[in-house]
């Protein structure tokens, strides 16, 4: 029995060209309004940080990206690690994730699969592929 609501859901494979192509127009179109979206927001952030947002305790003005320097410098020194996270990242040291990647040999693959399965012997598989 389908779950409530999904009893008119119908994949695009199964549908008409013409209600296939009306679907995937209407998924561009509020693609396209999303990304405006997402450029806009990022226009406001990057204008209010450029901008005086404050005074610091000498009425001298702030912009909104020393103030919020400030108050993330205020926030680590109280001890709140999120912060310092924030303020190490932002200065350039975080650290790098590093992914090796290695071509090994098909049996130095199935030496390892059988110590783990705890065989004698390791099983003689058809060898991979290279791409």
């Amino acid at each position: 029995m389908p779950r409530k609501g999904q009893e008119n859901l119908i994949p695009v494979t199964k549908r008409t060209k013409e209600e296939a192509r009306q679907i995937s127009r209407k998924g561009g179109v509020a693609s396209g309004k999303a990304r405006r979206e997402k450029a806009d927001l990022k226009k406001q952030l990057q204008l209010f940080l450029e901008t005086e947002a404050g005074k610091d305790e000498e009425g001298n003005p702030l912009t909104g990206a020393e103030l919020m320097v400030q108050v993330a410098a205020k926030e680590m020194k109280d001890g709140n690690p999120k912060f310092w996270e924030l303020i190490r990242d932002t200065a350039g040291f975080k650290p790098v994730d590093k992914v090796m990647v290695a071509d090994i040999d098909q049996s130095v693959i199935d030496e390892v699969e059988a110590m783990v399965s705890e065989t004698s012997e390791p099983e003689k598989k058809p060898r991979a592929r290279k791409k």
